[in-house]
């Protein structure tokens, strides 16, 4: 601003003047404005311009002046002639430089363009939350024209219960100052949505001037994000089901699992159908068989329990033929159904009035049926629906329960197969585990074997109680590494190779090593050896010693009676621990254990005790403590351990429910001793004059015995190897009968030689003995043979069954 007296002298030099042109008011003030004005400009402007002024009273147009750095400024001005109160007058002149002007300007015009053209809606409100102006894009998005707009508020015109909101936020943002950015609200007409933003408009000082509102039409957006987020449900799903389903391996556990994880993020009622032959692990049926059932419901699940569902279903119980034509066509040709409306399902129910019935009472809106199919074989169904309001099942659904069938139906096929393996396995393994016992005097014994719960593979878990000479019995368990067919198979092999070792009345540590050996004829492959753990135990009911050796295997466990305090007490006994049949190099050892009469061994295998996160030690120590209150509560007349065995299982195996319980074999014994009149041993001078004498001692004993019938047989056997030990030695033989299950006789010879002269006397025993042999006795070589007990005695094992002597 500049002001001028009649001459063209500044009287007053504003700042902004000092500002464009570089001169200070000093510079200027008193000075004539004329004197800026450039050289090579014309001479006479100010003249004119007071000339305009005079006659016109005011001015207006361009002006040049130098700048004190010498450039010229181009100036946009305007000025006005004043009355001073002494009559002279005054020039008032408004300056700007045109440069600024320009950018004042073209800013403007490039924020009006800008807000005419912008696709986004925008809105200018004032203090008053009043329209003060829009744009052709925010009427396009209200529905409204900008004179229907301007000097409204958004209660006019806006839906009430989405103007309530908008206005609010604007009241707090003109309020506060804080912005809003990108909030999603629903279009007026309720179909789409919008994105909001609301911010504050303030003057220089930073007074509230109103506020804006800019509108973006986000309705596409929402329904990729939607569209994004549907197909990331669908994958979670996807992998939800996968993950619940993929390590089973029953078909129950399977549909109960495919239904629960459908229901309710999918559907609201879903049912696992599987044809009854398939549940059971059979074959699939022919397309024709499949039409007419019968089906099997193995899984349900619904949002809310209903039990007339429940009783037509049937879950898992019975087979039902499959109800409406739907259901048919399915099974028949593989194509799945839908039906996406109320009136889709009443015509594919009318068949049927229970099913329409329940259709009808669970308000279902949609429903889906699609084959779950292995190897292009259907092999059941999956029925799902939705009720209510919520929204009915479309083609992408129907896409995904395809996928989650196609996901399901190979898992349950394998389970079916595995099923069918399964029972191969486990009907081999019970072929060739024991299937009777052998009754022992002075012994009793009961045994377990439980396989693993449905959905693990059999083991190669075994026992065996091998009757030996001399009234001697030898119990085995046993663990063949693997599962399936192949470990069962290698349970087999091992135990006949058990009862083939021991039969040469070899150590518990030497039949270990020795079976050790055997180990690559058993296994398989050559590339695939043989691996299992074993405890061998062989007890002597008239000595009342144990021997044990084990090869891995966890240690057995003696329950045995205080004589001073009667108090039972459980230890482990600590065995060598030996390595593991098929590992080469490492020695197996033994342990001799005195054992008091009455005392109970238990051996096991390891699916008695083993769980995934348990300490196994411990769980040993946790089975001690068990027997020996259960072994304490026993009475001496009991004649067999089923008690103690059944309660060992049931507190120590592992809870199925917690995990996958792996097979099992449990073998317990009370070990007592032969009566001391079971057991006859004689030593005669080796001349052969004694024969008809040592002939009548043993028959007498024999008859004595009750086995009369045995006599001359046995009385023959004996005198032919007592006539061969004679003639090998010049000292004394001995004799020893043991009447136990079977009838054994023992014949040793004092001497150092090694055996026998020739082999007629064993070929005798050999052809009239059940079973013979030759060991080495307390004072020299021994042969001995085994005759079975007349017909009539069972074995005599039992104390209850020993036969009555003579008279």
């Amino acid at each position: 601003m500049v002001l001028l007296d009649a001459d063209g002298r500044v009287l007053l030099w504003g700042p902004m003047a000092e500002t464009m042109l570089g001169w200070d008011a000093t510079q200027a003030v008193g000075h004539l404005l004329a004197g800026l004005i450039p050289t090579d400009r014309p001479a006479d402007p100010g003249h004119e311009l007071l000339d305009t002024l005079l006659r016109h009273r005011r001015w207006t147009g361009r002006l040049t002046l130098r700048h004190r750095d010498g450039r010229p400024v181009e100036l946009s001005g305007r000025a006005e002639l004043l009355d001073h109160p002494n009559g002279t007058p005054l020039v008032l002149a408004i300056l700007v430089e045109n440069e600024r002007v320009q950018a004042v300007e073209q800013d403007l015009a490039t924020l009006d363009g800008l807000f005419t053209a912008s696709p986004l809606g925008i809105g200018v409100f004032d203090t008053e939350l009043r329209y003060a102006r829009v744009n052709d894009a925010l009427s396009r998005l209200a529905g409204l024209s900008e004179a229907e707009l301007l000097g409204r508020t958004t209660l006019d015109v806006l839906p009430p219960s989405m103007a309530q909101r908008v206005h609010r936020l604007q009241a707090e943002v003109l309020r506060t100052g804080q912005p809003v950015t990108d909030l999603v609200v629903p279009s007026p007409d309720g179909l789409g949505a919008r994105s909001l933003s609301v911010g504050r408009i303030t003057d220089r000082s930073g007074r509230p001037m109103g506020v804006t509102n800019i509108v973006l039409d986000i309705t596409e957006r929402r329904d990729a994000q939607t569209k994004i987020e549907r197909a990331r449900q669908r994958l979670a799903l996807l992998d939800d089901v996968g993950g619940a389903i993929a390590d089973l391996l029953d078909v129950r556990r399977i549909g109960e699992a495919l239904a629960g994880a459908i229901v309710p993020r999918f559907a609201d009622l879903a049912g696992v159908e599987l044809l009854a032959v398939v549940a059971s692990g059979g074959e699939p049926p022919t397309a024709h068989d499949r039409a007419r059932g019968p089906l099997l419901q193995v899984g349900l699940a619904s949002v809310a329990p209903h039990p007339e569902l429940e009783r037509v279903l049937r879950q898992g119980e019975e087979a039902f033929e499959p109800a409406g034509p739907f259901l048919r066509s399915v099974l028949d040709t593989g194509v799945p159904f839908l039906a996406q409306t109320r009136a889709e399902l009443r015509a594919a129910t009318s068949q049927d009035e229970v099913v329409a019935e329940l259709v009808r009472e669970l308000d279902v809106n949609s429903l889906i049926t699609v084959p779950l199919r292995a190897r292009g074989t259907v092999l059941g169904l999956l029925v799902i629906t939705r009720s209510g309001h919520r929204p009915a099942f479309d083609g992408e659904d129907l896409a995904l329960a395809m996928e989650l069938t196609a996901r399901a139906g190979i898992t349950l096929d394998n389970a079916r197969l595995y099923a069918r393996e399964r029972d191969a396995a486990l009907t081999l393994q019970r072929s060739l585990l024991p299937q009777t016992l052998p009754e022992q005097p002075g012994v009793r014994f009961t045994h377990r074997y439980l396989p693993g719960s449905r959905g693990t593979e059999i083991g190669g878990d075994w026992f065996d109680v091998i009757p030996l000479v001399g009234g001697r019995v030898a119990f085995v368990v046993g663990d063949a590494t693997g599962h399936g067919l192949q470990a069962a198979a290698a349970m087999g092999r091992l135990r006949t190779a058990v009862r083939t070792l021991a039969a040469l009345d070899l150590s518990p540590a030497h039949l270990l090593a020795r079976l050790n050996d055997a180990g690559r004829d058993i296994a398989p492959h050559l590339d695939d050896p043989l691996m299992a753990t074993c405890l061998y135990a062989e007890y002597d009911p008239l000595s009342r010693e144990c021997r044990l050796a084990k090869a891995g295997h966890l240690p057995p466990v003696l329950v045995v009676r205080d004589a001073d305090s009667g108090r039972w007490t459980a230890r482990p006994l600590d065995l060598p621990s030996g390595a593991p049949l098929g590992v080469d190099g490492v020695p197996f050892e033994e342990l001799c254990v005195d054992v008091p009469e009455g005392s109970v061994l238990v051996l096991y295998t390891d699916g008695l005790l083993e769980t995934r996160d348990g300490d196994i030690l411990t769980r040993v120590d946790e089975l001690c403590e068990l027997l020996c209150g259960l072994v304490g509560e026993l009475t001496d007349a009991e004649a067999a351990l089923d008690g103690v065995c059944d309660a060992v299982i049931e507190q120590m195996r592992p809870a199925i429910s917690s995990s996958e319980s792996d097979d099992l074999a449990l073998l317990a014994a009370r070990l007592g001793s032969l009566p001391e009149d079971r057991v006859a041993t004689w030593t005669f001078p080796a001349d052969p004059a004694m024969l008809p004498a040592i002939g009548g001692t043993v028959d007498h004993r024999l008859r004595e015995w009750g086995l009369g019938g045995l006599a001359e047989r046995a009385g023959r056997l004996v005198d032919r190897l007592l006539r061969e030990a004679m003639a090998g030695t010049g000292r004394s033989v001995a004799v020893r009968m043991v009447y136990g299950a079977s009838l054994m006789v023992e014949v040793t010879a004092r001497t150092p030689e090694p055996g026998y002269r020739d082999g007629g006397e064993q070929l005798l025993a050999a052809h009239q003995a059940r079973r013979w042999g030759i060991r080495h006795g307390p004072i020299g070589p021994a042969v001995w043979f085994e005759l079975p007990l007349p017909d009539g005695w069972s074995g005599a094992g039992r104390d209850d069954q020993v036969p009555p002597g003579p008279g």
